[in-house]
């Protein structure tokens, strides 16, 4: 399990010196719930990150172990560091707004035809509870030839997952090479 300190101060200073010891700096927010300023050793959340079978993992935190999903994070631009990482509290019962990722599986019959892959949304936005969050969204593109796409309303959503996104958005498309 993925252990973190509690920022006792989060001030600038207080920031660069963990930053400076190899730590990353995260924020712990839910519905309801107080926020909690954390920081884990960069390395440890990123083999943890990983290494998760599911959305949700747990982290420990002070005394306390919280069930978090990864909702944004920030790199820094010049060398592509991890410098922050805001984690969801998973609240069981809770209805609560998620990103879930898309993975595209199979090679398009259109890249035969010069044709292009291109994946517009790497996530969706969902809205559900905790037990209902799906892992990922898998999409079958071996069918798509130059000039089709896949849609949102073209996704397989489970049963209480309702998706955010507006139904006529692109996720995956061929495209003619140029």
């Amino acid at each position: 399990m993925l252990e973190g300190i509690v920022r006792d101060s989060i001030e600038k200073k207080a920031t660069k010196a963990l930053r400076r010891d190899g730590y990353l700096i995260a924020n712990i927010y839910g519905k309801g719930e107080q926020n909690i300023n954390a920081a884990f050793k960069a390395n440890e959340f990123i083999k943890a990150a990983k290494n998760k079978d599911t959305l949700i993992f747990p982290v420990k935190v002070g005394a306390n172990v919280y069930n978090v999903v990864i909702q944004d994070y920030q790199r820094d631009p010049v060398n592509s560091n991890l410098l922050h990482v805001d984690l969801r509290l998973a609240l069981p019962g809770v209805l609560t707004k998620y990103l879930v990722p898309v993975v595209l599986e199979g090679i398009p019959k259109g890249t035969k035809n010069k044709g292009v892959l291109i994946q517009s949304k790497k996530r969706l936005a969902v809205k559900c509870t905790a037990e209902n969050l799906p892992n990922s969204f898998v999409i079958d593109v071996s069918d798509l030839d130059v000039g089709a796409t896949v849609l949102v309303r073209d996704i397989a959503v489970p049963a209480n997952v309702v998706v955010m996104d507006e139904a006529r958005v692109s996720v995956a498309g061929v495209i003619k090479a140029k």
